[in-house]
């Protein structure tokens, strides 16, 4: 194939007028401290040059475009994401469509057609390992030259750093979650790690057994999930935080090898069936195992139900984050 690629319709869309607008550009999986550092600036930059301030990304994840193989789980699907951004400031989230042709754009195209001419950047906001265009060849340097040219601003931001020193990234979150270490995954996020979803009914053997659960589907493939296992978590529901435990993957114990999302929450009861919740995970308590019967699982549940209380003690709401509405 030759020539240039197609170019893309950028008809319609952000009020964005004269000013301009500060801008950032990322995928932002994970919305951990780092992005949250840059997008409170971005906002904060915005207010101080009354402009509005935007956030450029991408769905699907490039890597799902241009290298399917190497695409990483994602830590936040797109519905989650766009809750996360909401909560930062930004006056608008801009969602581009990832594909080949946009994968085709050189970093100086890109720039053209769709931070100057799509959004009119006055001013760009970037973390120091910043990459964009094909095959990620541009970079910050090439950034500088191109603001120069262009007459907008480049403002490089420096890493985020966990309390032992190391570099807060998406990669670094991934690990700690695939090994269960979810203090770790929360030290880099912020925030507890989420499930989200709306509530199924299930097959009513947690209700039979004294302890009922809230439902949800499956996860998309792509979210990644910890181990399979009980966990203490806060639950989000419309009708405020409340805590529980989670049984994440099979029902050994009744011969049910699908891999479940079951939710049982402490001290409340209320028919959830269609409401949005969202399941933020504090600590894994055990594995799954199977037992011999109901009686031993319900005494197993017993046990859970403890250590869960004692987990959630102290945790605050600012941590489990605010209610869904």
């Amino acid at each position: 194939m030759t020539g240039a690629p197609a170019p893309i319709d950028w008809r319609g869309g952000l009020p964005i007028g004269e000013r301009g607008a500060v801008i950032t550009v990322g995928t932002f999986d994970g919305m951990h401290r780092g992005h949250h550092d840059v997008l409170t600036r971005l906002a904060q930059l915005g207010l101080a040059t009354n402009r509005p301030s935007v956030v450029v990304t991408f769905e699907p994840h490039p890597l799902e475009v241009v290298r399917p193989a190497d695409a990483p789980p994602l830590l936040t699907l797109h519905d989650e994401k766009l809750e996360l951004f909401a909560q930062t400031g930004v006056s608008y989230v801009a969602v581009l469509p990832f594909t080949t042709t946009l994968a085709s754009y050189e970093a100086e195209q890109f720039v053209d057609a769709v931070l100057v001419e799509r959004f009119g950047v006055a001013e760009l906001l970037v973390g120091h390992d910043h990459g964009f265009g094909k095959g990620r060849l541009g970079d910050i340097e090439v950034l500088r030259v191109l603001g120069a040219a262009r007459g907008f601003g480049v403002t490089v931001l420096p890493p985020v750093h966990a309390p032992g020193g190391q570099a807060i990234s998406s990669t670094a979150i991934r690990s700690a979650l695939q090994r269960g270490d979810l203090a770790t995954a929360a030290t880099g996020l912020g925030r507890l790690y989420s499930l989200s979803g709306t509530v199924i009914h299930g097959d009513q053997r947690g209700r039979l057994i004294g302890y009922p659960t809230l439902n949800l589907p499956s996860p998309p493939a792509r979210k990644l999930l910890p181990p399979d296992g009980v966990y203490a978590v806060r639950v989000q529901t419309p009708q405020g935080p409340f805590g529980g435990m989670l049984n994440l993957g099979p029902r050994p114990t009744f011969a049910d090898g699908s891999r479940r999302v079951e939710t049982h929450l402490f001290d409340v009861t209320h028919d959830w069936y269609g409401a949005p919740i969202r399941i933020d995970l504090l600590a894994r308590i055990r594995d799954t195992v199977a037992f011999s019967g109901v009686g031993a699982l319900r005494a197993q549940l017993a046990r859970d139900e403890a250590i869960a209380r004692e987990m959630l003690r102290g945790l605050t709401t600012a941590e489990g984050a605010a209610p869904l509405s």
